[in-house]
């Protein structure tokens, strides 16, 4: 098992604790990892993109000149995709960019992506976070004692003095234990877990 310091909000180590090489050493992934990024970014994308091809747009029906004898090349149609105003050749139409994983990818990927923060020393664990008031200031005091720039903080239960309080710091991400996905973790420069938070884990996922 891997054994990690625990910090408290000073950023002073106050305990140890040992995670679960179920969920925080495993061996890591990284085809599953990428397939999860992946597959959360085209699960959010709209779809809607719509462009007319040359037999939706309207007019060009007469043919512009005759075939011969102009000294043009030939044309049939004003709304053919090389005229301006024209139909575009591979317009695109909406679509649905969403793809499944199964249950046990899904699980594994996250995994890998945990163990791939605790191997380079990225995963940073604080035996509680309370605030007495939404203050983005006491929130930042504590990341900046943490040493966190860009970071992800995972809570187990929702706490709202500690949701609104990161909520104007745009390099601070939270989350609870159970939205956590691949995406986020992959994306933060350091994971800062909750004590209750990392144990929540580890029975759900062990």
């Amino acid at each position: 098992m891997a054994k990690v310091s625990v910090y408290n909000m000073e950023g002073k180590e106050v305990d140890t604790m040992e995670l679960s090489d179920a969920v925080f050493g495993v061996e890591v992934n990284e085809h599953l990892v990428h397939m999860a990024v992946v597959q959360q970014l085209a699960n959010n994308r709209q779809g809607t993109q719509k462009a007319k091809t040359r037999a939706e747009v309207s007019g060009g029906g007469r043919k512009p000149w005759r075939q011969k004898g102009t000294g043009h090349a030939r044309q049939g149609s004003t709304r053919a995709p090389q005229w301006t105003g024209g139909g575009v050749v591979f317009a695109p139409v909406p679509r649905d960019y969403s793809f499944k994983m199964n249950k046990k990818e899904k699980r594994a990927a996250l995994k890998s992506a945990l163990t791939s923060k605790v191997q380079g020393s990225n995963l940073i664990v604080v035996d509680e976070l309370k605030f007495d008031e939404i203050k983005t200031k006491n929130f930042q005091n504590v990341m900046n004692n943490l040493n966190v720039n860009k970071g992800l903080v995972v809570l187990a239960e929702n706490d709202e003095k500690v949701v609104m309080s990161a909520k104007n710091i745009p390099t601070v991400q939270t989350t609870l234990t159970n939205t956590l996905n691949v995406y986020d973790v992959m994306k933060a420069g350091k994971v800062v877990l909750t004590k209750d938070a990392a144990k929540k884990i580890e029975e759900v996922y062990a």
